[in-house]
């Protein structure tokens, strides 16, 4: 028996990614090719640093909702998450 991997779309910057159930929606932007997710208040490029939602870093807009720690949700399906 061929085992299956159940997958899920999210949006991310307007573009369609597929990722694994159960991924965080910090994965989904890695997989999309985003390395900034937000710029700092000096306008510097930040991205995950602790993957566990202790640094604050990975911060994005979510289904419109804004500084949302992507490292801490799960991905569902047809969730729009927005950098920058």
């Amino acid at each position: 028996m061929e085992a299956t991997t159940e997958t899920v779309t999210v949006v991310v910057n307007g573009q369609p990614v597929r990722v694994t159930a159960g991924a965080s929606a910090a994965a989904a932007v890695a997989r999309a090719g985003v390395s900034a997710f937000r710029s700092s208040v000096t306008g510097e490029p930040r991205g995950p640093l602790c993957g566990m939602g202790i640094c604050f870093e990975c911060r994005a807009t979510v289904d419109g909702v804004p500084s949302v720690r992507t490292c801490r949700i799960v991905c569902r399906e047809g969730m729009e998450i927005q950098t920058g």
